[in-house]
């Protein structure tokens, strides 16, 4: 059950933005500055929006939100509106894998890390990172 009513949910999920999502981009700088991740640029312009780019590598950095982008982490659906819900978590998913395939064939690595590695194992997101970067 919800604890917000049908328009404080939808005010509320209004309210979240598709990129600049402080808490996660944040997070990675972070996790760039302890690890020492240097190069690394936001906001570039490429295909798909990554949030970060290690240029000189051609890395692109997405960090998905493990809700929007279809993880099961938390195993956690929304029960109203579910078929809302299931089909624009569905095309969230489709436009990754296309933004994945159309970076790749232009050279692109593509990182994907989601929200809950940050939180629960930072280090391996860094990991991935330095190892993509090495594999250049």
């Amino acid at each position: 059950m919800d604890v917000f009513s049908k328009a404080e949910r939808s005010k509320v999920m209004r309210a979240v933005k598709s990129n600049k999502n402080k808490s996660t981009e944040l997070k990675l700088i972070e996790i760039f500055r302890k690890y020492e991740l240097k190069g690394w640029r936001r906001n570039y312009k490429v295909f798909g929006k990554p949030d970060f780019v290690f240029h000189k590598y051609k890395i692109a950095v997405f960090v998905d939100g493990c809700f929007w982008h279809g993880h099961d982490c938390r195993n956690t659906k929304p029960a109203s509106n579910k078929d809302y819900w299931d089909k624009k978590i569905d095309r969230n998913i489709a436009r990754d894998k296309k933004v994945n395939s159309h970076l790749t064939d232009l050279g692109w690595k593509v990182i994907r890390i989601w929200e809950c590695e940050l939180i629960k194992k930072p280090s391996d997101a860094a990991d991935k990172i330095k190892k993509t970067a090495h594999s250049s």
